[in-house]
């Protein structure tokens, strides 16, 4: 569905060196990145501020020429026919908005039927599904510009998903949502997935990633890092985990090699990095002494991706 083969885009500025005189600064957005998106994908596209995430998906949607390489989506060229890329395309961006400011969001949504040309039956159909999971009726005929920042988020998916895309391109899709939303919002996007809709997710609510997607991107300095899944990318991590164990007796045997020992009756926690190799200290710990619980916390996904970019 989507095809990205050595592709790179600069950014030049201008930036002066003096009264009269001024000097072009260039700056790699994007750097020779190569990746392949299946149809029905889900994949979560992550890397810090500045890292070349969005520069990535203005270039898929056809709002950037890439320098170099080539870029394919669903067979065209999103630059050049840019009319035929958007009819398979929603895309939300973040902060900006595609809504119209001063009309009531039921008014936008029928501006959008119109441009995409979608038939009334399936417009009705779409739009009941997307009331209800979004509670789209609590602001359904207030003017966007009253909006809340989560309320608009709100109206930016359903607008998105209206014209019924092959792909979808999220930038923050849950930006000042809160928790209940951003459970609707993650059912939403399930549903479509199995609807065969291709998705491409960029967040910093690494939550959103590690709950939706199954292979995830990483990409820092314009650079792509990673390509894999998420199970593949905690095993690379050295991030410790952290053991909690409850021992029978009230002097257990413990290694000398365990790190972060902390120790409060017959209750110790410790450091554990198998990365490191040392999932044997807790097989030998386990079998050495007499045990009543045992309870271990992976790294966090935010811990796995700082570990990552080191």
């Amino acid at each position: 569905m989507i095809s990205v083969d050595c592709v790179s885009k600069q950014y030049h500025t201008r930036v002066k060196d003096g009264f009269l005189r001024s000097h072009t600064e260039y700056k790699d957005a994007v750097s020779d990145i190569s990746f392949n998106v299946a149809a029905g994908e889900m994949i979560g596209y992550i890397g810090p501020n500045g890292s070349g995430k969005s520069t990535t998906i203005k270039m898929l949607t056809g709002i950037l020429m890439p320098d170099g390489g080539k870029i394919l989506v669903d067979g065209i060229d999103p630059y050049r026919e840019r009319k035929r890329n958007g009819r398979n395309i929603g895309v939300i961006f973040g902060q900006r908005s595609q809504l119209w400011w001063h009309l009531q969001l039921r008014d936008t949504f029928r501006l959008f039927q119109h441009m995409y040309s979608v038939p009334e039956n399936v417009y009705q159909e779409r739009l009941v599904t997307l009331r209800e999971i979004l509670e789209l009726d609590e602001f359904w005929h207030q003017p966007v510009r009253q909006l809340s920042l989560g309320q608009r988020m709100r109206g930016e998916l359903a607008a998105a998903l209206l014209h019924g895309p092959k792909i979808l391109y999220l930038d923050e899709p849950t930006v000042g949502m809160d928790v209940m939303v951003k459970e609707r919002i993650r059912s939403l996007l399930k549903e479509f997935h199995k609807q065969g809709v291709t998705i491409l997710l960029t967040t910093h609510d690494l939550d959103d990633i590690e709950r939706l997607c199954e292979r995830v991107l990483v990409i820092n300095h314009g650079k792509l890092l990673y390509d894999g899944s998420m199970s593949e990318m905690r095993a690379r991590c050295t991030a410790d985990a952290r053991v909690q164990i409850d021992f029978s007796d009230e002097e257990p045997i413990l290694s000398d090699k365990l790190r972060g020992v902390k120790q409060k009756g017959r209750r110790v926690t410790f450091a554990l990095n198998r990365a490191l190799g040392e999932s044997e200290l807790l097989t030998e710990t386990i079998r050495q002494n007499h045990i009543r619980d045992i309870s271990i916390t992976e790294p966090s996904i935010d811990d796995v991706v700082r570990d990552f970019y080191k």
